[in-house]
């Protein structure tokens, strides 16, 4: 490991990597099998994963055919790793243990333990039987769509191979470590105007809004669009109101409080709704909808588009949002929904999607295609990372519980093998050109600390 450390510390060469014997093992943040009941009984909110995410040495698996072991330099939070590590809504070893079952390769991911984590930069340290595209060496990222692709359901798109899942949180040996193992068709070029922690902040949610948003498999967005993004200030918003922009579209952020109203507007948005300080309550409190506040809601939406209502709904947190989202959506419009952060449950009322022709959308991340076109847009700087804070490995807990709580902007940071933030960077030209938008959310944070 003091090898590997000094190679990763100083960008040794192409060769320095073949060269490098693979340490036997590593740190990694981890669940355990035997405390899938730890907040058995506990409301949500109150579950902590600081409890339940633990830094263990762990052995470094063989990377097997198109396989590759990546040294990760850092990786980030997403709300997958938050499900995981609260154990919603299932133990993610349910996914360990069915995936185990289906080869002796993917056996090796059936363990008591769980190294989680959805996003990784780093470099590739040792390549499987099969890699052609990526040798030692090679300045990557990863996005987290693990397919087989012995079905021909997944030729057209790989989203729907029937063995497609999500790496981290349906597989094991995720990015949450100082070592990770992907499969070669996970991996990407890393943007060379980012630090380490910058560059492994896209990767999930930048994917994700793109299909959502840009794709064919999803809203296909359009000039002049007008779009409804919840959350927008979040890690996946965050991204998509930058993607609207680029689109020539006008995003209408929806937040929860003034800052993040006030990042919205430093990325270009002009149309923002502070749903705390306007106090919209969709949800009455014996448990039914209040459509009074859909039409409020819809009201507010169009006194800021010119009177137009919103042609896409980008939907994530459900259960609280969803009945509204349906009734905002223009005539002929699209709802296009990619999770539920606030309950799988959803209630809409039929007759708003039914007599207006509107179409809903189920979109799960994004095909090996999507992601790619997402990170060429980041390497060119036409989206920008909205990292905002960064923790040390040791501290994964602590940024996942910050997420869970919606104490964060944008995307949380974690350094692995990375010493310090501010490293990896090769393109300082570009870098200078845009840095004041890079660091938007770090500054951001840095002045309401």
């Amino acid at each position: 490991m003091n090898e590997l450390l000094a190679a990763v510390t100083q960008a040794a060469d192409p060769d320095h990597f073949a060269a490098l014997p693979v340490p036997e093992s590593c740190r990694a943040v981890t669940l355990r099998r035997d405390e899938t009941e730890l907040f058995a009984g506990l409301d949500r909110r109150d579950k902590d994963p600081r409890k339940s995410m633990h830094l263990t040495e762990v052995p470094v698996p063989e990377p097997g055919p198109g396989e590759v072991l990546v040294a990760v330099m850092a990786s980030s939070v997403n709300y997958n790793t938050v499900w995981s590590a609260l154990f919603e809504p299932v133990p993610t070893f349910a996914f360990l243990e069915r995936y185990g079952r289906t080869s002796p390769l993917a056996r090796r991911h059936d363990l008591p333990y769980h190294v989680i984590g959805s996003d990784l930069a780093g470099y590739v340290l040792r390549t499987g039987p099969g890699v052609r595209a990526w040798r030692p060496g090679d300045r990557v990222v990863a996005h987290c769509l693990s397919v087989e692709l012995e079905s021909a359901d997944g030729h057209d798109d790989t989203m729907l191979d029937p063995e497609q899942r999500i790496w981290g949180y349906e597989t094991n040996f995720g990015g949450l470590a100082e070592i990770a193992l992907v499969k070669a068709n996970q991996l990407m070029p890393k943007a060379a105007h980012l630090t380490w922690e910058e560059a492994a902040a896209s990767g999930l949610v930048n994917s994700t809004a793109y299909r959502q948003l840009v794709s064919r498999n999803g809203a296909g967005l359009k000039q002049g669009d007008n779009v409804l993004v919840w959350g927008a200030a979040g890690g996946l918003g965050s991204y998509a109101t930058q993607l609207v922009l680029a689109g020539g579209a006008q995003p209408v952020c929806v937040v929860s409080d003034r800052a993040k109203a006030d990042l919205c507007r430093r990325m270009g948005a002009e149309a923002v709704i502070d749903r705390t300080s306007e106090d919209y309550r969709f949800w009455n409190a014996d448990g039914t909808q209040n459509p009074r506040e859909w039409r409020r809601f819809g009201s507010r939406i169009r006194e800021l588009t010119g009177g137009e209502d919103v042609d896409i709904v980008l939907e994530h947190p459900g259960r609280d949002t969803f009945g509204a989202s349906v009734y905002v959506t223009r005539r002929g419009g699209t709802v296009v929904t990619c999770a539920s952060t606030t309950g799988y449950v959803h209630e809409y009322d039929n007759r708003y999607l039914w007599m207006s022709l509107k179409r809903i959308i189920g979109s799960h991340f994004a095909n090996y295609r999507e992601a790619w076109e997402a990170n060429r847009l980041i390497c060119k700087a036409r989206i920008h990372p909205t990292l905002s804070r960064v923790y040390p490995l040791a501290d994964s807990g602590q940024a996942t519980y910050d997420v869970h709580r919606n104490r964060h902007h944008g995307k949380v940071g974690v350094l692995c093998l990375a010493p310090g933030e501010g490293l990896g960077v090769s393109d300082t030209e570009l870098r200078a050109q845009h840095v004041s938008a890079i660091t938007r959310f770090r500054d951001a944070a840095e002045s309401a600390a």
